[in-house]
């Protein structure tokens, strides 16, 4: 079983649509990160974690031939306007894909996008069947059952959702607070991959120091910065983290 991240960049990506690359060099490739989206690839499945809006790109890296199901971690449109991309695979198989979300980005998806979820015509029937995100979702690997954890967190003012697969690994891309009765489930993973715009304070964001902090309190054996915005270089950021945590770059890859 491996994870993915697809992509690992804040809501406009390194660099901006703009051209901007702020404190990034653009010499390095590890600076060149699209949208946050993350791949569960089992012996048997493809699940998505979210549909960056640089969805396609991140596909075709990879060679994705199928997706099996979706995982929405919040409503916002840097996680969900890639939605429309899942088409092609719809077309393959005829098969509405399984989609997972909470009230909030269900009530969302269902309105931005509803020709997605309802059929409109022959041509452009509904590709996407939408289910209710529990707190905990089974997928196969080997003919064994694997469990993802789903755990409700603080985004400013949404919700959001982080998942751990396994109880091995913890995906959080969008946080500025985890609830103390949920620490519990973030404590000695393998891997804990975590939000951390900049280095400043953020009202729906962590910032690199309370990354550290939650760190340090949860003790993964590793820990991977994501969700980064313009303002971290990887090089430079890299040289300020203790040796266990790590910047995320697109297609950086955990066996599992």
């Amino acid at each position: 079983m491996k994870f993915i991240i697809l992509g690992c960049g804040s809501s406009m990506g390194v660099p901006r649509p703009d051209g901007f690359f702020g404190n990034c060099d653009p010499k390095n490739k590890k600076n060149y990160r699209t949208r946050c989206s993350a791949l569960i690839k089992t012996s048997d499945e493809n699940i998505l974690i979210d549909t960056s809006p640089d969805l396609r790109q991140q596909l075709l890296r990879h060679k994705i031939k199928k997706i099996n199901k979706v995982l929405f971690s919040h409503m916002h449109g840097d996680q969900t306007h890639g939605i429309n991309d899942l088409r092609s695979f719809y077309i393959n198989d005829k098969n509405q894909i399984n989609v997972y979300a909470d009230k909030f980005t269900s009530k969302y998806l269902k309105h931005s996008f509803s020709y997605i979820f309802k059929s409109f015509s022959k041509e452009y029937p509904a590709i996407l069947k939408l289910n209710k995100l529990t707190k905990n979702i089974f997928i196969n690997n080997n003919k064994k059952k694997i469990k993802i954890k789903s755990i409700e967190v603080e985004h400013g003012k949404v919700k959001s959702n982080c998942f751990i697969i396994d109880q091995k690994l913890a995906y959080i891309s969008d946080v500025n607070k985890i609830y103390n009765k949920d620490y519990k489930y973030f404590k000695n993973l393998r891997y804990l991959i975590i939000d951390c715009l900049w280095y400043n304070v953020h009202p729906s964001h962590f910032n690199l120091d309370n990354c550290l902090s939650i760190i340090k309190k949860f003790k993964p054996k590793k820990a991977i910065l994501t969700n980064l915005s313009p303002v971290l270089d990887y090089k430079i950021l890299k040289k300020l983290l203790p040796k266990n945590v790590i910047p995320a770059h697109d297609g950086l890859t955990i066996k599992l």
